[in-house]
């Protein structure tokens, strides 16, 4: 039986939720539990109940839509997912192909009235960017027990509003406890992100992890003073030490090689004028790795360096943790059947790691998880320029809905059971 697709269908939906949000020169910002991110949810839950799926909202504003399996039972789904909240200059295509793509699975069934001896499902996470709150990958995070909901409910954003008092706001907190979605196996449809699969002209990416994630906010105390009366050697620059802290983690991501990456996203100095020693400085730094040890070895000398640098200037430091993700690994026999799936639709494809987090990883630890990545144009993402040719989009959807049949049960329509029923009947 041959389940199609509708990309037509499917990309519609990708511009209509991308308008919600939408900026001037394109792309969208939708930050976790903000007014835009209520008018997204309301938008793609109002899509869930249109299909008459069984919708389900947990403590921390977590969704999700089942389609009962052809008894009618709703426990442990096979869930595909993602999020729809964005970074402030986000693309249309991060987080929300995953959903829109599992929603689009679930219509293709029915329109071809196959019913599926598991349950299917298809959910959208709470605040796994992390832009307004942090750390990401949150909602999922809480669900599967990674993260504690007390802590998270507690986590206060970037305009001073809690976690807690945001899922109010836009009375987005559900009903159900933590761990209320349990899968029988998760998957993510995902755009890559990076230049991978558009440079090797392949069409999927077979993602067999993540690598782990380090998120670190170093702040500088030192001393202001004059800028033209104060001898360099009698100074306490906070400034200095946030720039040495900032080449080093470029130093170390170009010694230990990839794939090890290290990035310095902000940095801000007080009080910021252009004749003043600055007395603080406040930097983030992001290390991530696909090897435990190897990330502990960048955390480590790090933070070593940036503790001699502080004292060498004679400073005061402090670090704060923001996010630590150990590194992941996705179920072998899932990211086979990705890969046989791939090929045996016949499209190019390669294993490799993500470089991103993702809601997979939060799924990995408690139930059969794997991701399947399609190319992004000039590898852009986070950013409104971020692209996916629908060709591209209707391969990686075509490999989900082969995956997904596959851990859901026979692809046997209705209407066929029923004859070969009434066959057996009068044999």
């Amino acid at each position: 039986m041959s389940i199609r697709i509708n990309t037509d269908r499917l990309m519609a939906r990708i511009f209509e939720l991308g308008k919600i949000g939408g900026l001037p020169n394109g792309g969208c910002k939708r930050l976790a539990l903000s007014e835009e991110d209520k008018a997204g949810r309301a938008l793609v839950t109002g899509w869930f109940q249109a299909l008459g799926l069984e919708v389900h909202s947990d403590v921390i504003g977590n969704t999700w839509a089942i389609r009962p399996n052809r008894f009618g039972h709703t426990e442990r789904p096979v869930v595909m997912g993602s999020h729809i909240d964005t970074v402030g200059t986000g693309g249309v295509y991060d987080g929300n192909l995953g959903v829109l793509a599992g929603l689009e699975v679930i219509e293709s069934l029915i329109d071809a009235g196959v019913e599926t001896e598991r349950p299917v499902a298809v959910a959208f996470f709470t605040n796994e960017e992390g832009a307004r709150f942090q750390p990401d990958m949150m909602g999922s995070g809480v669900a599967q027990g990674e993260l504690d909901l007390a802590e998270m409910l507690a986590s206060v954003g970037i305009d001073g509003m809690s976690v807690s008092e945001a899922l109010d706001a836009i009375d987005a907190r559900g009903d159900e406890p933590v761990g209320a979605l349990t899968p029988s196996a998760y998957v993510e449809l995902h755009i890559e992100q990076g230049p991978v699969l558009e440079v090797e002209d392949l069409d999927i990416g077979v993602v067999t992890g993540v690598q782990g994630i380090s998120w670190s906010e170093f702040t500088i105390s030192g001393q202001a003073c004059h800028a033209g009366t104060t001898p360099m050697a009698m100074r306490h620059d906070a400034g200095v030490v946030a720039v040495g802290i900032a080449l080093e983690a470029r130093a170390i991501a170009q010694e230990f090689g990839t794939p090890q990456v290290a990035t310095v996203g902000r940095m801000h100095f007080a009080p910021d004028l252009v004749n003043v020693v600055p007395e603080e400085a406040r930097l983030t730094v992001d290390l991530r790795n696909t090897s435990e040890g190897v990330l502990k070895k960048a955390e480590a000398r790090l933070f070593a360096k940036a503790e001699a640098l502080a004292e060498a200037e004679g400073c005061t430091i402090r670090r704060q943790s923001l996010a630590r993700f150990a590194p992941v690994a996705f179920d072998p026999d899932l990211v086979e059947s990705v890969a046989q799936g791939a090929a045996e639709l016949g499209f190019k494809s390669r294993r490799m790691p993500s470089g991103a987090g993702h809601d997979a990883q939060m799924f990995a630890p408690h139930c059969p998880s794997a991701m399947i990545f399609v190319p992004s144009k000039e590898g852009i993402s986070h950013n409104i320029h971020e692209y996916t040719a629908p060709d591209q989009i209707a391969k990686g959807v075509a490999l989900l809905v082969k995956v997904v049949v596959a851990q859901a049960g026979p692809e046997q329509p209705k209407d066929q059971r029923e004859r070969d029923t009434a066959q057996g009947a009068t044999s």
